[in-house]
């Protein structure tokens, strides 16, 4: 009967305990779900690249039996899908160039939630990438190379 008892008072847990591991938990949480909103942000911007890149190689083709850029996306030699997550822009000729023969310039623009980024956008040119025109935040750039 002495063993029964003592069992009946010892199950369970105290508040203490459930406090603690509530804390650790709220901690936990604190630290893995902004890195896992710019993760999925990460893979979503990734899109943009991937459509943007593939654009510019099919730009070098077009302008190595043309002479020139294309001036419409539809000229070129490679079927696009339309990306999920950006709005593309219409080619244009980049500021420091004068005209398609000698450069170009395309924008995508982020639409919906972005995880807390904003509607931001990824610019890339004749030379590839354009970090200074973009407003891509590194933290959430498929490009980016430092750790955090």
């Amino acid at each position: 009967m002495f063993a029964s008892k003592r069992s009946k008072d010892c199950s369970g847990f105290t508040l203490v305990e459930l406090a603690v591991v509530v804390v650790i938990i709220g901690v936990l949480a604190a630290f893995a779900v902004p890195r896992f909103l710019a993760s999925v942000e990460r893979s979503k911007a990734a899109e943009s690249f991937n459509y943007l890149a593939t654009i510019h190689s099919s730009q070098e083709r077009y302008h190595a039996r043309q002479g020139t850029y294309a001036d419409d996306l539809g000229n070129l030699d490679t079927e696009l899908v339309a990306p999920e997550y950006f709005t593309v822009g219409s080619v244009a000729v980049p500021s420091t160039e004068t005209d398609l023969e000698t450069g170009w310039e395309l924008t995508l623009t982020r639409v919906g939630a972005s995880a807390g980024y904003g509607a931001y956008t990824v610019v890339f040119n004749h030379d590839g990438f354009d970090p200074v025109n973009s407003t891509i935040d590194a933290e959430i750039s498929p490009l980016q190379t430092a750790t955090s």
